[in-house]
C-alpha cells in the first residue's frame, strides 16, 4: 500500500487518511487488472461502468495516437473540430430522431447540469418564471454536483448531508418500490398540486444505478412522460449508467421508444479512456433557450471526442446485443439461485447487470480483499454487490466473477 496515497490523496466517497486500502494498479489489459502485489484480477466494474470494450484496445489506442499527432485540445468557444462534428452527427444519428442539438461537456454530473440548466432557461425565455423546481422520483442518483445533487434521494442517498444546502426539488414514490400504478398516481397528484413551480422531470430510465441499483418497469416513462406533456413540464433521461449497450438495449429508452425532451449521456461514451458527456434536445427547446451561458475549458475536448467515435463505431459493429444476452443468461444462471440464500435480500438482473442485495451490510475492505483473492475487482457499497464487466468478458471469465461472488454470500 503506498503511504502517500493513504495519507494525502483524497479518494472517492473516502476520507483522508482513507483507512481502506486503496490497490494499485500497475496495468491494464483486456478486462485485467495487474496490481502491484502481483495478483492479476478481473475488473467486474468496468472502471464505473465505462471500460465496455476493456482495456488497452488497439483500435481505442490508434484513435487517441492518431489524434493526439494533430492536436490534443483547443478550446471550444470560436473553434470546432471534426472529431467533435463526427461525434455529433454520430449522437444524433443513433439517439431518438428528434433530438438534434449536442452540447459536449467533460463529465456526467455536468451534463446533469447543463440539462437542468437548460430547462430552467426554457421556461425563463417564455416568461414563466415560477417554474424553477424540479421533479423525480426516490431512490435516483444524477451526480455529485450542486445542481445534480438536489435531484439526488434526498433521505438515503450519498448527499442528505447537504440538504440544507441544495435547493429543495419534489421527489415522488419510485416504480421501483411501488407498483406502477402507485407511483403514477404520486406522481400526477403532485404534479396537479406543483405543476407550475416545475420546470422539468428527471429520471434515470429503467434502473436507478447508484442510488440503489433498483430495476423498475419501462411502461412507467411512457406514462410519466405523457403527464408531464399534459402538465407542461420538460422530460429529462439521465442515460449516462445505462447508455452503449450496458442494459440490453443500445439506451435504456429504447425499451419503451419513450421520447425525451432532454438526454444526458457519459461514462461508457469513450469506451472508458477519457472523460466525456453530452447534452441532447430538440430544435424546439434549444430555439427557446437561445445562448446558453456554459462552457466547459475542456469542452468536445478533440482526444475525448476521437476515441469516443472509435469506441461507438466499435461498439456498433460489434455483436453486442449477443454479448449482453450471453452475459445476462450466466447472471441468471449463476446468480438467480442466491435468492434462496438467508443472507440475501434480492438478486436482480438486467443485461450485463448482476446485483446482490445482502441483508446486512458488507465489510467492503473484508469483501475486496477477499475479492481479490478470488481473481475479481468489484466494489460493493451498502448492502450491495453487483457486477458490470466489460462486454468482452468470456464465459470462463464470467464464471470466476459469479463463482467470487457466490463465495463472498457462503463465507
Amino acid at each position: 500500500m503506498d503511504t502517500f496515497d493513504q495519507q494525502h490523496i483524497w479518494h472517492p466517497y473516502a476520507k483522508v487518511p482513507n483507512p481502506i486500502k486503496s490497490h494499485k494498479v500497475l496495468s491494464v489489459e483486456g478486462v485485467y487488472l495487474n496490481l502491484d502485489n502481483g495478483k492479476c484480477v478481473i475488473d467486474g466494474m468496468s472502471s464505473w461502468w465505462s471500460a465496455i470494450h476493456g482495456y488497452n484496445h488497439p483500435v481505442l489506442n490508434q484513435a487517441v495516437v492518431e489524434q493526439l499527432e494533430k492536436m490534443s485540445h483547443i478550446m471550444f468557444g470560436g473553434l470546432t473540430h471534426q472529431s467533435a462534428i463526427d461525434l455529433a452527427k454520430t449522437l444524433v444519428a443513433i439517439t431518438p430522431e428528434h433530438l438534434t442539438k449536442v452540447f459536449f461537456t467533460d463529465s456526467g454530473s455536468v451534463a446533469v447540469e447543463v440539462a437542468l440548466k437548460m430547462a430552467l432557461q426554457y421556461w425563463h425565455n417564455q416568461g414563466q418564471l415560477s417554474k424553477q423546481k424540479f421533479i423525480t422520483i426516490r431512490g435516483g442518483y444524477h451526480g455529485d454536483t450542486f445542481g445534480a445533487m438536489s435531484v439526488c434521494d434526498p433521505d438515503n442517498g450519498m448527499h442528505h448531508l447537504f440538504s440544507g444546502s441544495v435547493a429543495q426539488q419534489y421527489f415522488v414514490k419510485s416504480p421501483s418500490v411501488v407498483s406502477v400504478d402507485e407511483a403514477l398516481v404520486d406522481l400526477e397528484t403532485t404534479l396537479k398540486q406543483h405543476s407550475k413551480a416545475i420546470a422539468a422531470m428527471i429520471l434515470e430510465p429503467v434502473i436507478q444505478n447508484a442510488g440503489g441499483m433498483r430495476l423498475y418497469n419501462p411502461q412507467y416513462l411512457l406514462k410519466a412522460k405523457t403527464l408531464c406533456e399534459r402538465y407542461n413540464i420538460l422530460f429529462i433521461l439521465d442515460e449516462i449508467a445505462t447508455g452503449f449497450g450496458r442494459t440490453g438495449e443500445l439506451f435504456a429508452l429504447d425499451y419503451v421508444d419513450v421520447k425525451p425532451d432532454i438526454l444526458c449521456l457519459g461514462k461508457a461514451l469513450t469506451g472508458g479512456y477519457l472523460t466525456l458527456a453530452a447534452t441532447l434536445t430538440t430544435d424546439k427547446v434549444s430555439a427557446t433557450v437561445g445562448t446558453l451561458m456554459h462552457g466547459p475549458t475542456f469542452m468536445a475536448n478533440p482526444l475525448a471526442c476521437a476515441v469516443a467515435n472509435a469506441s461507438i463505431e466499435l461498439l456498433l459493429n460489434s455483436p453486442w446485443q449477443d454479448n449482453i444476452a450471453r452475459i445476462e443468461k450466466h447472471f441468471y444462471s449463476e446468480l438467480s439461485p442466491l435468492k434462496q440464500h438467508d443472507k440475501v435480500a434480492d438478486v436482480r438482473i438486467l443485461g450485463a447487470i448482476g446485483i446482490i442485495e445482502m441483508v446486512n451490510d458488507i465489510e467492503v475492505e473484508k469483501t475486496q480483499n477477499q475479492l481479490i483473492d478470488n481473481g475479481v475487482w468489484l466494489r460493493p457499497y451498502g448492502k450491495l454487490l453487483y457486477t458490470m464487466p466489460p462486454f468482452i468478458i468470456t464465459d470462463n471469465e464470467l464464471l470466476i466473477i459469479t463463482n467470487a461472488i457466490k463465495t463472498i454470500v457462503n463465507k
